[in-house]
């Protein structure tokens, strides 16, 4: 069975966070990785959104799975052609995708779930 998450910030929300990498809440929700990544940028607030809202998302989708995840679990990473992708625990027996968008003053993201089946 699969199960859907979707999420969508407003960018402005991140912005006050783009002057200070080291910033506790960032430390809190983001990975070193995902920080350095969006921080490559000139805009920085648009890609802690849009990976805010990646999480956000796969969340939401886990939510009726008996499955708890935590944002720091979770990471968002790039594929060589720059499709984004989740990163997570073996044991969470999950397989996912993802799909970000962002514009101007908006960040979204969608998550696809599905359970793998254990075998033993």
């Amino acid at each position: 069975m699969f199960k859907i998450g979707v999420d969508i910030e407003d960018i402005k929300r991140f912005e006050k966070y783009v002057h200070d990498i080291g910033d506790e809440f960032l430390k809190l929700i983001f990975t070193q990785k995902e920080l350095e990544y969006c921080f490559s940028y000139k805009n920085p607030a648009r890609h802690l959104a849009a990976r805010f809202c990646a999480k956000e998302a796969l969340v939401k989708a886990v939510s009726d799975l008996n499955l708890k995840l935590d944002y720091c679990e979770i990471e968002i990473l790039n594929k060589p052609n720059g499709a984004p992708f989740y990163v997570l625990d073996e044991n969470k027996n999950l397989n996912t995708s993802l799909s970000l968008s962002h514009d101007k003053t908006k960040a979204m993201a969608v998550a696809l779930v599905e359970r793998r089946k254990r075998v033993f």
